[in-house]
């Protein structure tokens, strides 16, 4: 079940990652359509435009890439960060689905559930 972990987690940094780069190609597709216009009414709508539809995708994208590295590294957090991603993705058809369904089927294991909670640091005895 570690290896569905970590291949969720590359899965999430790898599908929000897309989201970011179709940010950053909206906005300059937007900039760079005003610029060629030459109109200036235009470049400052599309600019606006580019601008606001390229940070949404950032902010949309960047829990995705944060919970992909907390469950890489085990962090007991994650699950449920993570849990709470997928559910949202079930409606991002359809590879977001697909996301979300394998997110549930692993992360609501005994095993995932055994595995994230044990990443919680024990304390160290005398012997260590």
């Amino acid at each position: 079940m570690k290896k569905h972990i970590t291949l969720l987690g590359a899965m999430y940094i790898g599908f929000h990652i897309i989201w970011i780069f179709t940010g950053i190609i909206i906005y300059t597709a937007l900039t760079g359509s005003g610029i060629l216009s030459g109109d200036e009414e235009a470049m400052m709508i599309l600019s606006f435009i580019g601008t606001v539809l390229s940070f949404y995708l950032f902010l949309i994208a960047l829990p995705g890439v944060i919970g992909g590295i907390a469950l890489i590294k085990m962090k007991s957090w994650s699950r449920v960060f993570v849990l709470v991603l997928g559910f949202i993705n079930l409606l991002n058809i359809p590879f977001g689905t697909a996301l979300g369904i394998y997110t549930i089927w692993v992360l609501m294991s005994d095993e995932a559930i055994k595995i994230l909670s044990d990443t919680k640091k024990k304390p160290k005895t005398k012997s260590e």
